[in-house]
This record gives C-alpha cells, sequence and structure tokens, in this order.
C-alpha cells in the first residue's frame, strides 16, 4: 500500500484529509511541523509528501532542501494559497512534483497525487535534480506538465487559470479525433504550440506536423508552396518540389495566419481539402492525401466574410472546432508561473542562475497589462534574465512601462475590433513616430503581421 505524509499544522484539516486519503486506498500519516516531518521520513519511508507551505518552525521549501540533502526520494506535492505562488515555483524547481493551491479541492488533489506516483514510477530517482546543483534547476512544474511524447518534448506549461484548464481541457478533447481546428487569438498568446501539442496528442502523432505561414506566401507561389511543383513548370522551377499538403501526408498541416490568405488561393485551398487530392503545379497526376487541419488567426474571421476578403465555405471547412486563447491579462494569477518558466528558460540559454524575481518585480509583472501576450513576457524575461547582476530579478532589470503599473503605462492599441483596424494601425503609426516595430508593440501583434496589414490597407 501506497504510504503518504501530511505536513500541516492545520491538524482539523490534516485529519479530514487523511480520513479522506485513507479511503482512497492511502496509508497516511501526519505531521504538523517541519521538525516532526524529519523524524517521520527518517524513521520509515513514504511514497509520497502532502506538504504545506507555511509550517510554525520552518517552511515547506526548509523541508525539500533537507530532503535534497538527506537524499530522501519521495515526491513532494505543495499546498499554497494563490497568494504565494511565488514560493510554490521556487519550491518546484529544488524538486517538488506539483502544487496545489487552497482551499484544496479532492479530485483535483487526488488526480495530481496519481501523477505524481506514477512519474515516479516511471523515472528513476538518480535522474532527479539535486535542489544543491544549480546546473540541474529545471523546473518539475514544467516537466510535469508536458504531454508531448518523452523523444520530443513540448516546452512548456500549462496555467493554472481556469480560462487556461479550459484551453487545455478542450485540447484534449479535439487532438483524438479528425475535426479540423481553428485556433483563434490575439498574437503572441501562443497558437502554434497549441496546433502542435493538438498533433502531439492525436493518433497521427507519430506522422509529419507541417507548419505553413500564410502571411509570408508570395502571391504567384501560393500553389507550389501548398502544393508543390514539377521541375519546368515555371521560371525558377528547377526541380520537383513537394508541397505542404503532400509533406503533411498521414499528418498535421498547421496553416499560421489563414486569414492572410488571398482569395484566389482560398479557392485552390478549399478544393483540396473538399477533395483531398492534389496535384502539383505542372503535373496532370491527382496525388491523393490524407491530413488533419489546424488553422490559426488574430483576425475575426466572421468579419473578413462580411467585408468578402474571406470565402464562407472554407471557413466552415477549416472550422469544424474552435479553440479560443485567452490573453495574458485574463489569466492574472498565472503570470508568476509562466514568468517563472521563462526565467528557468533564459538561465539556461544564458548560462546564468537567477534565482526568481524579487517582491516588487513579481508585483510589476503581475500588475501590467502585457499586450504582447505569452511573447512579450518571454522576451522581458529573458533581457532581465540577461541584466540580472545579483540573484533575484528587480525592478530596475525590467521595462519602464513595466514597472511604472498601469496608472502610467501606454496606451495600448491592440487589434480588437476588426470594423476599425485600419483606424488603430494609423493612430500607433502616428504615436509611434512611423516606426514600425513600435507600432507592432502597441498594437500587440509582430512586425511580420503589421506589415501585412500595411498591404491589406495600403498604408506606407
Amino acid at each position: 500500500m501506497e504510504r503518504i505524509l501530511i505536513v500541516d499544522d492545520d491538524l482539523t484539516f490534516a485529519l479530514m484529509l487523511r480520513t479522506w486519503l485513507a479511503k482512497q486506498g492511502f496509508e497516511v500519516e501526519t505531521a504538523a511541523s517541519v521538525a516532526a516531518a524529519r523524524a517521520a521520513l527518517a524513521k520509515g519511508s513514504f511514497s509520497l509528501v502532502l506538504s504545506d507551505m507555511r509550517l510554525p518552525d520552518e517552511d515547506g521549501i526548509a523541508l525539500l532542501q533537507w530532503m535534497a540533502g538527506e537524499g530522501v526520494e519521495a515526491p513532494v506535492i505543495v499546498m499554497t494559497s494563490y497568494a504565494e505562488i511565488q514560493n510554490a515555483v521556487r519550491s518546484m524547481k529544488l524538486g517538488a512534483s506539483d502544487y496545489v493551491a487552497k482551499p484544496v479541492n479532492p479530485d483535483e488533489l487526488l488526480k495530481k497525487i496519481r501523477e505524481a506516483l506514477k512519474s515516479a514510477a516511471e523515472n528513476p530517482a538518480a535522474e532527479q535534480p539535486s535542489a544543491a546543483d544549480p546546473s540541474a534547476r529545471t523546473s518539475r512544474a514544467t516537466r510535469g506538465a508536458r504531454t508531448a511524447a518523452a523523444s520530443a518534448p513540448l516546452h512548456y506549461i500549462e496555467g493554472r487559470s481556469d480560462l487556461s484548464r479550459q484551453l487545455y481541457e478542450h485540447v484534449r478533447l479535439v487532438a483524438p479525433t479528425d475535426l479540423s481546428v481553428l485556433i483563434n487569438g490575439a498574437s503572441g498568446t501562443g497558437k502554434e504550440h497549441v496546433a502542435q501539442l493538438i498533433h502531439r496528442e492525436s493518433r497521427r502523432a507519430a506522422k509529419p506536423f507541417v507548419a505553413v505561414d500564410c502571411g509570408a506566401i508570395p502571391r504567384d507561389l501560393a500553389a507550389s508552396e501548398f502544393f508543390g511543383h514539377v521541375k519546368g513548370s515555371f521560371t525558377g522551377a528547377l526541380s520537383d518540389k513537394v508541397g505542404a499538403f503532400e509533406a503533411a501526408n498521414g499528418g498535421t498541416l498547421f496553416l499560421d495566419e489563414v486569414g492572410n490568405l488571398t482569395y484566389e488561393t482560398q479557392v485552390q485551398l478549399l478544393r483540396a481539402l473538399q477533395e483531398r487530392r492534389i496535384r502539383r503545379v505542372g503535373s496532370t497526376r491527382e496525388i491523393p492525401v490524407d491530413i488533419r487541419l489546424v488553422a490559426a488567426t488574430n483576425e475575426d474571421l466572421e468579419a473578413a466574410i462580411a467585408r468578402g476578403t474571406f470565402r464562407v465555405d472554407l471557413y466552415h471547412r477549416i472550422n469544424e472546432f474552435t479553440l479560443r486563447m485567452p490573453e495574458l491579462r485574463q489569466m492574472e494569477g498565472d503570470i508568476p508561473l509562466f514568468a517563472d518558466f521563462f526565467l528557468d528558460q533564459a538561465n539556461r540559454e544564458l548560462g546564468k542562475h537567477i534565482v526568481g524575481f524579487d517582491p516588487a518585480a513579481a508585483a510589476a509583472l503581475s500588475r501590467y497589462a502585457w499586450p504582447g501576450n505569452l511573447r512579450q513576457l518571454k522576451n522581458t524575461v529573458r533581457s532581465a534574465t540577461l541584466l540580472a547582476a545579483g540573484d533575484y530579478i528587480t525592478c530596475r532589470e525590467l521595462p519602464a512601462e513595466i514597472v511604472s503599473g498601469p496608472g502610467n503605462a501606454a496606451p495600448s492599441y491592440a487589434l480588437r475590433d476588426p470594423v476599425s483596424e485600419e483606424e488603430q494601425i494609423r493612430r500607433a503609426l502616428a504615436a509611434a513616430a512611423g516606426n514600425k516595430s513600435q507600432a507592432a508593440k502597441l498594437l500587440g501583434i509582430d512586425r511580420k503581421t503589421l506589415y501585412n496589414k500595411l498591404r491589406l490597407y495600403g498604408i506606407e
């Protein structure tokens, strides 16, 4: 029988949790302090430790450090309030398997316990990083959140907010099907990551995932990009080429920024999706293709249909299931979690060992509106990591608009209303004195998307 040690000085809560876990088939002991937990762990082996962050003598982090030093290999789940998420994330960097927010949801807790026990059984303890080794500070929260195959892991972490949980619940629901998925969301929210996750969790995971940036395809080469061509079919066709549909055969074709396709290309794309057959440019031979389509856009395609720039029949073909990406400002409670994840990445990329964010910097990150979403947060954390001279990132390393707070933040021109999109772009360009890179930041989009919009509206 698997043994669990509960470490919590709230005796009533600990007793209730002990009784409930016993009914789930576990053998449970309790400890009301770090000292008592050490004694229990030294005396007998446990399959898992469930520890509160705040304890009367020391905190949960001290217990984790002691366990690492003593070679106690049981996985640890930390219980904490949302106000202490930064500490919970720090605890995972020191070896905790996961954390759960109080008040505890029993079903969620039971799921995390079983996941932690399964992970511990599948991964040898010798491969777990030591809390004393800075080079081994890979976040276990990140590792536990990955759902891709171990041979090619996706580097991401799932948020804990209601919107984030709903998104990944829908991803896991639609991934095993062959439904065409339209991912709708602002720039920088992680649309391609979700597309890759859908592929990784589908029956097509062993087959290719091919991504096409629809905004970067020249009009006269679109057919070749999608369907391929044969040698000599047009000037510059020096050899045969396999198109995206053929390359993705058996797997997933991801069309990024599908709203940027020309009307002519939309017609060609619709036929290929309906017939599931393609013909290379210059060839008379039809090639059958079996692909799962995932498309993404930061535009309102229904408004584009009303304007006559997007075909309604193609819209219904690519939109059998819709996923809406939440903006980062809507997931305020997740910002510390994402920031710490990006800090882990930056530490590895830059060869640094920054521990975390000081309280003022963490507060500034949490209250900022993040018009550029996760991409902007990632870039901000990477830059701050490079600049940081001490163990923690402070407000000195953060951009002025983030530190100044919501009252002094620069005005946001993020694209929201498609009807006034052109005017928003013009206002952003004026505010940025014609600097297109700065205008793109104000709009919350990348420069490539801005240039596509400038061409669309004929803005010089």
